[in-house]
């Protein structure tokens, strides 16, 4: 890339960037309340990560999404309250639990999520395939960076 480019492309990078994030809160909004009424809207991360992990320990889920074991625990106090997630004890060592979506977060979670996938396949149904392809390729590669 040109160095006289570099800042305009970067400004360019941080504008999207940032609307992209602003409508993404606003999306989660919304989508975490289709999942329960009461659902906080960064829930929804949390429960994207329990369904693709079927069942994961409280330690190993807050590493993967860079908080605190008593941020994340707080949180899941939150989810099984309103019956979307369990906490059961990890076969292989007792004094850890293993968190997964109940049933009823399961079903909720996929109809939401269902909704949403609606909405991306909206957006990009007139893309090329390819771009959508390098779209989704230069997103995990930005937040593979970012990890």
């Amino acid at each position: 890339m040109d160095d006289d480019h570099l800042p305009d492309t970067l400004r360019a990078v941080e504008h999207e960037l940032t609307a992209l994030l602003r409508r993404g809160r606003s999306l989660s909004w919304e989508v975490a309340k289709e999942v329960h009424p009461n659902l906080e809207p960064n829930a929804y991360g949390l429960l994207l990560w329990l369904r693709r992990s079927d069942a994961i320990r409280l330690t190993d889920l807050a590493a993967r999404l860079g908080i605190s074991k008593g941020t994340l625990s707080r949180q899941i106090n939150g989810l099984e309250g309103l019956g979307l997630v369990r906490r059961e004890p990890d076969p292989d060592d007792r004094r850890a639990f293993q968190l997964s979506l109940t049933e009823e977060g399961q079903h909720r979670f996929d109809a939401a999520r269902s909704s949403r996938l609606a909405e991306f396949r909206r957006i990009v149904e007139s893309w090329p395939k390819r771009d959508v392809e390098d779209f989704g390729r230069l997103l995990r590669r930005f937040n593979d960076a970012i990890d």
